[in-house]
């Protein structure tokens, strides 16, 4: 069966996602607040940061990752809420809306040990060689179009960059299958036709790019990001026509070292079929949010 000419496919770049508030209070004078992170933080604390007592002058961006500075150009600031922690974070306001963005306890844990080990390099020069850390493992996310029964669908492709262990463990196994299957999506040993609907879940595309994949708020709250993009990826026109079309994107998930970094759409495909093949895929099909 032909599968199409090639294409490139478009990918994610996996990066450190908050920052820490530091405890220097320069003033800043173009901040910007929003409601959300208001009633997050309370008037008081917000009050704090517009007046400069608690903000940051320089920062690295949480969506670009390149310095900014809130007394020279417009900064969001971006609430990060884990199950038990907040991460107060910021980002030039064209990169990124102020916002909360809810995220899970082992995520926010990640990148806070992350940023730690970061400063703490930064702050002293390098006495002796250190011990490599554990890898944290990032979810990288590949976009393309995918032949199924004759017709062309949106793909997203999500594979981790390290075992992902169940939450609560130490082992060295890989639950990054197990975990998504808990969540509905459904082991797939071919691509012979469409995955079922996961309702509940969907995919947010915004001007065009794509933000992040949702899934259902606890005890029927809102969506919250499973996965969310430190910076818009950009998807082909192809890809966007075929989600407004179809109205929904196809999820396919394969654990580390499964599918790898495929430069065009044929090669990702024969990368599915395989991992297939291996019992090593699962996938789900999402609405589409926005457009």
């Amino acid at each position: 069966m032909s599968r199409g000419p090639a294409r490139t496919t478009a990918r994610e770049p996996p990066g450190p996602a908050t920052h820490r508030i530091p405890r220097e209070p320069p003033v800043p004078r173009m901040l910007d607040v929003s409601d959300d992170v208001r009633a997050e933080i309370g008037d008081e604390e917000a009050d704090r940061l517009l007046a400069g007592e608690s903000a940051p002058g320089s920062y690295d961006c949480t969506s670009c990752r390149t310095p900014g500075d809130c007394e020279q150009e417009r900064t969001s600031t971006v609430l990060f809420i884990g199950d038990e922690t907040a991460v107060l974070a910021f980002a030039h306001a064209g990169c990124l809306p102020s916002q909360v963005v809810k995220v899970t306890e082992e995520q926010l844990q990640g990148a806070v040990r992350s940023i730690s080990a970061d400063q703490a390099r930064s702050e002293s020069a390098p006495a002796a060689p250190e011990k490599a850390a554990p890898e944290q493992a990032v979810l990288g996310v590949t976009s393309g179009l995918i032949l199924i029964a004759g017709e062309l669908h949106p793909a997203l492709v999500v594979e981790p960059t390290a075992p992902i262990a169940r939450p609560g463990t130490s082992g060295a196994g890989d639950d990054f299958l197990p975990l998504l299957i808990e969540q509905g999506f459904m082991p797939v040993t071919e691509l012979a036709s469409t995955p079922a609907v996961l309702h509940g879940w969907s995919v947010l595309l915004a001007m065009g790019q794509l933000h992040a994949v949702l899934q259902p708020g606890t005890n029927g709250g809102r969506p919250v990001a499973w996965w969310q993009a430190h910076q818009p990826l950009q998807v082909t026109e192809g890809w966007r026509t075929a989600a407004n079309k179809h109205q929904q994107v196809l999820m396919f998930a394969a654990p580390v070292g499964s599918i790898g970094r495929q430069p065009r759409e044929d090669l990702l495909r024969d990368a599915l079929d395989k991992a297939a093949a291996n019992g090593q895929l699962v996938a789900a099909a999402l609405p589409l949010a926005g457009t």
